[in-house]
């Protein structure tokens, strides 16, 4: 039997199914942004510079072998300059998706020039993410490092691991941070003279979520995961080797900022204002551990080398593993001590046990009583 549907039925439906389906093409046309620019060999790469607000991504490895290294990448390309940092005279604002694939061999020899890396400057609004970088050479003068020279945009789930030189803020990853870099690591080697760090040379923004286990060598205000730290460092560590002159530390070599819930396992070497986790404190460090081997000549404590009106607070070293007895600011405990979980639940840690092997990532911290010192829950070892 036919159904026969009334026209003021009719009428009363399409009041509501006619919006409906507005709103339903809206959302679609909402949820289809533009399509990426594919980046498939280095002259593609090249192209980026000629739209600094597209949208890329990365569809394969990019070395020496690939299409473009030689003329654009490589030793002796631009008269021996190498790669010519995208956006030197226009910063980036558009999306850069490196979809975990490899950048290898990127060359930069530029020792007189500022915002050096593969990206020279991200700015507000600009977005660098899922890049890998390898075995790359990178020489500027003032922030320099292998991604990105000056940072004021975001930084996410990339890692650098090469080797960076330069005078003054300079970082394995990013050389200036003014935005935020989440989720990144970096390793190889880092020199310079002052705002040397091992992830970021100077912060002034947000780093988070990220490590360092390179060498980083410098002058002054040298960090094994940052310099110099005028912003935010938190959930963090440093395992990288660290030498210097003055103003040194595993983590941050002077902090003017905040570092909360980090720790450091590395080694420090330096003249003075030697710490274990910050060599000067003109902040505030809380809820921080350092337990690596910490060496120097004046002022060298095992967890703060030197304290100027800035505040330590929860916050403990190894005394046996750091070699020192002292430090300015912090809680000195024996390695038993700094694997018994009592030791940071009574200073307020978010922190609980876990089985070998696990991870609780309701807790900022995790430990294996008695066997660990305290790890961050978002790593996936300890």
């Amino acid at each position: 039997m036919k159904t026969i549907i009334s026209s003021g039925i009719q009428h009363h439906l399409a009041r509501f199914i006619i919006p409906l389906i507005v709103i339903a093409f809206i959302i679609g046309v909402a949820g289809c942004g533009p399509t990426p620019t594919e980046i498939r060999d280095w002259y593609d790469l090249n192209a980026v510079r000629e739209d600094t607000r597209g949208s890329y991504i990365l569809m394969n490895n990019l070395d020496s072998t690939t299409a473009g290294y030689i003329e654009l990448a490589g030793p002796t390309a631009n008269e021996g300059k190498g790669w010519q940092p995208i956006a030197v005279n226009n910063t980036f604002i558009g999306s850069f998706d490196g979809q975990g694939y490899e950048i290898g061999n990127l060359f930069i020899n530029r020792p007189d020039e500022s915002g050096v890396g593969l990206f020279s400057v991200v700015e507000t609004g600009g977005v660098i993410e899922n890049v890998h970088l390898v075995n790359g050479d990178i020489t500027g003068y003032e922030a320099v490092a292998s991604l990105v020279g000056h940072n004021r945009g975001a930084v996410r789930n990339s890692y650098a691991h090469g080797n960076v030189a330069g005078d003054l803020d300079v970082g394995s990853l990013v050389g200036v941070n003014g935005g935020t870099v989440n989720n990144s690591y970096s390793g190889g080697s880092v020199t310079g003279g002052d705002s040397i760090g091992g992830l970021v040379g100077k912060n002034e923004g947000t780093v988070s979520g990220s490590y360092s286990i390179g060498i980083v060598s410098g002058s002054d205000f040298v960090g094994g995961l940052v310099g110099k730290n005028n912003g935010t460092v938190s959930n963090s560590y440093s395992a990288s080797t660290v030498d210097g002159n003055d103003l040194v530390g595993n983590l941050v070599g002077v902090n003017g900022g905040t570092v909360s819930n980090s720790y450091t396992r590395g080694t420090v070497d330096a003249h003075g204002f030697v710490g274990g986790l910050v060599g000067r404190n003109e902040g505030v460090v809380s809820k921080c551990y350092s337990a690596g081997n910490t060496t120097g000549d004046e002022h060298v404590g095992g967890l703060v080398g030197q304290n100027l009106y800035g505040v330590v607070s929860n916050s403990f070293w190894d005394t046996q593993t750091s070699g020192q007895g002292s430090s300015d600011g912090g809680t000195g405990n024996t390695t038993m001590e700094m694997m018994d979980i009592a030791t940071f639940t009574g200073a307020g840690w978010d922190i609980t046990t876990v089985d070998p092997g696990e991870t609780t990532p309701d807790y900022t911290w995790n430990i294996i009583n008695a066997m660990t010192y305290p790890f961050l829950s978002w790593q996936s070892f300890v």
